[in-house]
């Protein structure tokens, strides 16, 4: 499979990966986790930055691979894991909406975590909600997204069918008006 390495300290690279080992390490580390690449100035650490998929078989068809200096930070957008029930939601009925599904963070490549976790336990009430900063960042690892942004939050299900009733509603068909095209156009010229 065809891919590249780049960084800023060093130039993009065209190189070949065998397909069944990327699938198996990008199953594994993802976005975010530091992956090592044997090359013949020796070894890269680096992150899979992009991956291009077949649009008909999904399969992994081009990867992009951002070869970081050391000592020196990184900006990544982590995946979020969402852990724990709600009692809103079992007791409640409410619905749970989660908001993000990444959150962007700074931090040492080393650092970086597979994913963060979000306990949703603490959604007691209606319209609670999981703010970015009362997530528990790993150690090193400094938030980037905005501290107020929502992560997560409880909604009640009538909150959400009056939003779903005031944006569709109902369609009056015979107030819709239809035009003539086509041949049937051309026939009425002629006449």
């Amino acid at each position: 499979m065809p891919a590249v390495y780049y960084g800023r300290t060093q130039t993009s690279t065209p190189v070949v990966v065998k397909s069944n080992e990327f699938e198996r390490v990008w199953r594994e580390a993802g976005e975010s986790t530091v992956v090592t690449l044997e090359s013949p100035d020796g070894q890269l650490d680096a992150l899979i930055t992009d991956v291009d998929f077949d649009p008909v078989t999904y399969l992994p068809r081009h990867a992009d691979f951002y070869v970081f200096e050391e000592g020196r930070k990184v900006e990544v957008a982590v995946p979020l894991e969402f852990v724990g029930v709600s009692p809103a939601v079992k007791e409640q009925g409410a619905i749970l909406v989660k908001v993000m599904h990444e959150l962007r963070v700074e931090a040492s490549p080393h650092d970086l975590p597979g994913y963060i976790e979000v306990d949703v336990s603490g959604l007691k009430d209606l319209d609670s909600q999981v703010l970015a900063d009362e997530l528990v960042l790993p150690k090193g690892v400094e938030l980037i997204e905005d501290p107020q942004e929502v992560v997560a939050a409880v909604s009640s299900q009538e909150k959400e069918a009056e939003e779903d009733d005031s944006a569709g509603g109902e369609v009056d068909f015979s107030s819709i008006e239809v035009e003539k095209k086509g041949k049937e156009e051309e026939g009425e010229a002629e006449e």
